[in-house]
């Protein structure tokens, strides 16, 4: 007997464990990640993070040093927009980075080519801060390392991510 399915309606938004997801003007809201996808090319979609950690580390989605997850047998067009600050807000640097990364079948994820934009830089004199893709950690996973030298003070890292997958083979 066939099943008539009536479409989601949910007045005051819709929400999960009291945590609203989709409020009554339609906008998403608390979403730990987001993907979009065209339903014409299923071979694809794009996802949005945010990743942050503090002084020489590797960025992480939570506190338990969860990375960006990126399918088999795909290239990925990453673009990070980040900012690093000190903890008195007198030094902070400003950057994107693009990058296309593959990963193979098994999992191995390989940065093919790089591009970063300083778009402005305060680190004060004599302190390094650097941020690079890293790729070189479990099967399938991708964020940034940073390093902090010179200086003792606490340097906080944000950055935000779009990532597109295509299927590469």
């Amino acid at each position: 007997m066939a099943t008539n399915l009536k479409t989601l309606d949910s007045l005051g938004g819709f929400s999960v464990g009291n945590t609203t997801l989709v409020n009554e003007k339609k906008d998403v809201r608390n979403a730990n990640s987001l993907e979009v996808k065209n339903s014409f090319y299923q071979d694809s979609s794009t996802s949005y993070y945010i990743l942050r950690g503090l002084n020489t580390s590797i960025l992480s989605l939570d506190n338990v040093n969860s990375q960006i997850v990126l399918p088999a047998n795909t290239i990925n067009f990453i673009t990070a927009n980040i900012v690093g600050v000190n903890n008195t807000g007198g030094g902070h640097v400003s950057s994107k980075i693009e990058s296309a990364v593959s990963v193979d079948p098994i999992g191995d994820v390989l940065t093919l080519s790089s591009m970063t934009t300083i778009i402005k830089d305060s680190i004060p004199e004599g302190e390094t801060w650097t941020i690079v893709p890293f790729d070189s950690g479990a099967a399938y996973r991708f964020s940034y390392s940073t390093v902090r030298a010179g200086t003792t003070a606490t340097i906080k890292w944000i950055v935000y991510v779009k990532v597109v997958s295509i299927t590469w083979t």
